[in-house]
Parts: C-alpha cells; sequence; structure tokens
C-alpha cells in the first residue's frame, strides 16, 4: 500500500506583472516505503516547488498529498509542525544546520516539534551519528566540520525519527565527486535500513541512477525515464 500519495498536482504563482504563472500541472504518482525516485530537470522547472508541497511547507494550487494516510493541509497550524516533524526529513544542498548548535543538538532538531528530546532521543540520535562517521564530532559546531561532513550531521538529522519520507534537495550538489559518491551511498544505505521513502531532486545523472526510479519534471509534467 502506497505511504505516499500526489494526486492531480497543480501549482500556480502569480508574478510581479500581476500575471498567472502554471509550474506544476496534474501531477500525480504513488510511493511506498523502501522506495526511491529521482527527480531531474532543467533549472526552474517546479522541482523544489514539488518538493516543498510534498514536504508539506507549501499548499498546492489544486490536487492533493497523502502521507502516512493523512492529507497535512488539513491539520491545523500547531499539528502540522507535528506531523513533520514526525513523517518527513528534509535534506539540504546547503545543510541549513544552526551554526551555534553542536552536531548533536542540530540533530535533535526534528524532536523539538514534541517540546523537548529526553535522554532516549539524545541516545538515539548519538548512535545514529556513530553511524554516519561523526561520533567523535558530535559536540563539534558546524563550522568546524568539513562540507562532507555537515552533509552527514544533515542526513543524521533527517534520519534520526525514522520518518515516513526524506525529501532530498541536491544533496551532494555543493560536494566534491568523491565526497558526493559517498554521501549518497551513505543516505540510500541508510534508508534501505529504515525502510524510509526517498525521494531526491538532483542534476547528478549518477546519483540519480542510484534511485530505484528516475524522472524528469519538465513542461510542468513528470515522465518516466527509460
Amino acid at each position: 500500500m502506497a505511504s505516499l500519495i500526489a494526486e492531480d498536482i497543480s501549482k500556480t504563482f502569480t508574478n510581479s506583472a500581476g500575471q498567472s504563472v502554471d509550474v506544476l500541472d496534474h501531477v500525480s504518482f504513488t510511493m511506498s516505503r523502501g522506495e526511491s525516485l529521482a527527480i531531474l530537470g532543467p533549472s526552474g522547472s517546479g522541482k523544489s516547488t514539488l518538493l516543498s508541497i510534498l514536504g508539506a511547507l507549501e499548499p498546492p494550487t489544486s490536487g492533493k498529498v497523502v502521507l502516512a494516510d493523512t492529507d497535512p493541509f488539513l491539520l491545523a497550524e500547531s499539528e502540522l509542525a507535528r506531523f513533520r516533524g514526525r513523517h518527513i526529513g528534509f535534506v539540504f544542498q546547503d545543510h541549513h544546520l544552526l551554526p551555534q548548535c553542536t552536531v548533536l543538538e542540530n540533530v535533535l532538531v526534528p524532536f523539538l516539534a514534541d517540546g523537548s528530546a529526553g535522554e532516549d532521543q539524545v541516545a538515539l540520535a548519538s548512535q545514529l551519528l556513530d553511524r554516519v562517521g561523526l561520533r567523535k564530532r558530535i559536540l563539534h559546531r558546524p563550522a568546524q566540520l568539513s562540507g562532507g561532513e555537515r552533509q552527514r550531521a544533515a542526513i543524521a538529522r533527517a534520519l534520526v525519527r525514522q520518518p515516513t519520507l526524506v525529501l532530498a534537495d541536491e544533496p551532494t550538489g555543493n560536494l566534491d565527486q568523491k565526497t558526493a559518491d559517498t554521501i549518497a551511498e551513505l543516505l540510500i544505505e541508510l534508508q534501505q535500513e529504515q525502510q524510509t521513502i526517498l525521494l531526491t531532486v538532483t542534476h547528478s545523472e549518477s546519483f540519480a541512477k542510484k534511485m530505484q526510479r528516475q524522472v524528469r519534471l519538465e513542461n510542468k509534467h513528470l515522465t518516466p525515464l527509460d
């Protein structure tokens, strides 16, 4: 049974001239736990907009998203924050770690939607940081880490609650090829272990080929790649 359903998703923006601009037009697909999907496409094609909608950060103009049997856009704002914290993990091209916080504190951020993190959550975050090779870095701050280490921390943060869905927006875009390959393999390995859904936007065909399915977003529509 599908854990993620995107049904007839359309998105229209109004530009500075007051004109309507269609970005997505009746985009539909489903995914189940353990599946991975790469979305390729030119800049400006709406890839990041689609991720924002799937991540319940921005509502569609029309259509519906169902994640873990819930339409997040029907939730109250306080419930929506808790839903995101529990069911959705994000990995960005720029890691978006909090500079004033340690690596461990950054990984604990998804628990804050529930109020606070206790001993069990700290232990879980520490174990995951060990798993991504940052055991000796948990008290460091992001500025003290390399680019690859920051992305490892971001992956740990995204996966610490074993979410239903992980959304990765160009997660290797700022890394050299060797580091990018290592990060990609780590992300996929952990995703498979946890049986989460992994959906990534990328310009990298080599990264995309590591996913189980590849599609192209162009001219407002998704097209499967052969």
